[in-house]
């Protein structure tokens, strides 16, 4: 079976989705930020991205060595996560760095929002 790279995700695209607790999504919407929520699938990729977001920004030097996996499968998350539009990188030499994007963070939160009338039928 062969894997298909995930799409680079339109974050503008994003913001158009209402919280799935309000409405249910289109097709559309859908097929925009699944592909967000499956580079965060990953035990790996969610654990590079929760390391990524508690920090400003790090260098790929500082997360190879968290993992016990090559180089190459490290910079292999790390692009799923940056074609998603989750991070965004800096090459800086011969190393590059890595921070969220917050924007892709505060519409990822949105979505996942409840309601207030659904919040107050608890």
């Amino acid at each position: 079976m062969s894997k298909q790279p995930l799409p680079v995700v339109d974050l503008n695209a994003v913001a158009c989705c209402a919280p799935i607790a309000a409405r249910p999504m289109d097709d559309g919407q859908a097929a925009t930020v699944a592909p967000m929520f499956k580079a965060l699938g990953d035990p790996v990729r969610l654990r590079l991205m929760s390391m990524i977001a508690s920090v400003p920004e790090i260098c790929v030097c500082d997360l190879t060595p968290a993992f016990d996996l090559s180089g190459p499968t490290i910079s292999h998350h790390l692009r799923v996560l940056r074609d998603a539009g989750l991070v965004d990188s800096e090459r800086r030499g011969t190393w590059v760095w890595y921070r969220v994007r917050p924007e892709a963070f505060r519409q990822l939160g949105a979505l996942l929002d409840i309601p207030t009338a659904a919040r107050a039928a608890e």
